[in-house]
């Protein structure tokens, strides 16, 4: 009889206390409406804060209902709204219905990570970058931008302070950002995402040095993984930082009255940052790829040096036993006289133990003349 194969279903694996529709990578299942917005489990809490501010004075807040943005955006010449964190879906499609954000481009910010990009919205640009710290490691994150001639809204998925920089110039005034437009301060942002990229870089250029002076220095401390590793953080920051030579070139190219001619220079200096990262990053690489090359030469260098003294003791053992085989056989003298005469000798035994060691040192003396030892 035929056995019946009870179909399981993808549903039924999912692990428990988890939805299906979030479980499976942490995107919209098949078939979902688009713009469907899935939190991930692991999101951090919403953080919304708002500061507005025109060219004399500023104003800071943190913002509870995102109804609240609608007056500022009224009486302040450039808003920006900073959320921090992800795990509040009701407060992401509020802030979305403020600002007129699109569903698909909502969806982006939600299902990390995204392709960095950037996108035209009528009077609106989406910009999304990738964040990069260093921690000991490299760590990436998503920043999705919307801006427009009034006002940014900036989505980070962590509560870092990558941003505090640009905070402190508005709150003090220092630098132009207050005296220009929002677009302004796209760039701002953009520009402090990448220059983050830089000590990132110094954090990997130490780890390629430290390396680098075990493996002169004959190091057994160095391995394979360390290499491994390091070649493993290389790669997120190649993945994460070229999208965006793609991205600002986009921007650059595209013909809207939101990127006013000042900014549109401060963004081809942006451009040039991301190429000087590409090309450090590119440079690293090849560093990386000599560590190993040079790591597997000295590995090789090592056993062959092994090798060698091995080689040498067995050369000069193998006459030696040679000639201790021979005294070995013991044929019967009396039998005839080509047979083991020495073994009559009253020095025949200090005289094959002489003739071992001349053996021996002959054969050192001759690696010496031919600086093999």
């Amino acid at each position: 009889s035929k056995t019946a194969m009870k179909r399981i279903s993808v549903k039924q694996l999912a692990p428990k206390g988890l939805r299906f529709d979030s479980w499976v990578g942490h995107r919209p299942r098949p078939g979902a409406l688009p713009g469907t917005l899935v939190i991930k489990p692991d999101a951090l809490p919403t953080r919304v804060t708002l500061i507005a501010y025109g060219e004399i004075n500023f104003i800071e807040k943190d913002i509870e209902d995102p109804k609240e943005i609608e007056t500022f955006l009224k009486e302040w010449p450039v808003v920006w709204v900073s959320v921090e964190g992800l795990g509040n879906k009701q407060i992401l499609k509020d802030i979305s219905d403020v600002f007129n954000i699109h569903r698909l481009a909502l969806e982006d910010v939600v299902n990390t990570p995204q392709r960095s990009k950037v996108e035209e919205f009528e009077d609106t640009f989406f910009i999304i970058q990738r964040l990069a710290r260093w921690t000991d490691t490299v760590v990436t994150e998503q920043l999705s931008l919307f801006f427009s001639k009034t006002f940014v809204v900036s989505f980070q998925e962590s509560h870092e302070e990558s941003l505090k920089p640009i905070r402190e110039r508005i709150r003090n005034a220092k630098g132009r950002v207050r005296q220009y437009h929002a677009d302004y301060l796209a760039y701002a942002i953009m520009d402090t995402c990448f220059d983050n990229y830089f000590p990132v870089l110094e954090g990997i250029s130490e780890k390629v040095e430290s390396l680098e002076k075990q493996i002169v220095a004959d190091s057994e401390e160095v391995a394979i993984p360390d290499i491994h590793r390091l070649k493993r953080q290389l790669l997120t920051i190649r993945r994460a930082i070229w999208p965006h030579r793609e991205m600002l070139a986009t921007l650059l190219r595209t013909e809207n009255k939101i990127l006013t001619k000042d900014t549109r220079i401060y963004l081809r200096d942006c451009h040039d940052h991301v190429i000087q990262i590409i090309d450090l990053v590119e440079t690293y690489r090849e560093l990386i790829s000599g560590l190993f090359d040079m790591h597997l030469t000295y590995i090789s260098n090592k056993m062959n040096e092994v090798m060698k003294v091995l080689t040498i003791i067995a050369t000069i053992f193998i006459p030696l036993t040679f000639i201790s085989g021979i005294y070995g056989m013991n044929f019967n003298s009396g039998t005839s006289p080509y047979n083991m005469p020495e073994l009559h000798w009253y020095y025949g035994y200090p005289f094959a133990l002489s003739l071992m060691g001349l053996t021996a040192m002959g054969l050192i003396y001759f690696f010496k003349r031919r600086k093999w030892i």
